[in-house]
């Protein structure tokens, strides 16, 4: 049961119903994952924009691409669950800055191979700082305290993922 009280705001009533162990709304849950993701999201393309002159996607593919040198693409485009055409004319962006480079692939002369250039590097390990310090200042003590919540949202990803749903279509 939820007590009002005046003071208390229905975003703070709405955790309470949370951790008071009754069912969950699952279309405010899912408002509530969408708000998390679009204010992280925002305050880390702020402080990415002004400290290194690029955005969240952005870090994200240099991130991607120094996991996974010789990457396609299309591999860009599945991991990030968006079209190929946006992935590309990200990757364009990219390489035209000088972050990035189209090497030919061997095995497909359709498709290119997608590395970090030296200063695509430099600019990854320099903004991987700055999100580091961001996420940590903005959740680190609330995902700390929540292990199991973690848990479920990695589970959660991971089951969408393996049944592919959300996936692009083009």
């Amino acid at each position: 049961m939820v007590v009002l009280l005046p003071e208390v705001d229905s975003v703070t009533l709405y955790a309470v119903e949370y951790k008071s162990g009754g069912d969950v709304d699952l279309t405010r849950f899912f408002a509530d994952l969408v708000r998390c993701e679009t204010r992280l999201y925002n305050a880390l393309n702020d402080r990415l924009r002004e400290r290194h002159g690029i955005v969240t996607s952005q870090f994200e593919f240099l991130r991607f691409l120094r996991d996974r040198p010789g990457s396609r693409v299309a591999d860009l485009a599945a991991e990030f669950a968006i079209g190929v055409g946006a992935t590309s004319k990200g990757v364009d962006r990219l390489e035209a800055r000088g972050w990035v480079v189209r090497q030919p692939n061997p095995s497909d002369r359709r498709s290119s191979l997608l590395a970090l250039t030296a200063d695509g590097a430099r600019l990854f390990d320099a903004a991987e700082q700055t999100v580091a310090a961001g996420l940590a200042e903005l959740i680190g003590d609330i995902v700390d305290g929540s292990p199991d919540a973690v848990r479920a949202i990695a589970e959660l990803r991971v089951t969408l993922e393996r049944n592919q749903i959300g996936t692009p279509a083009g």
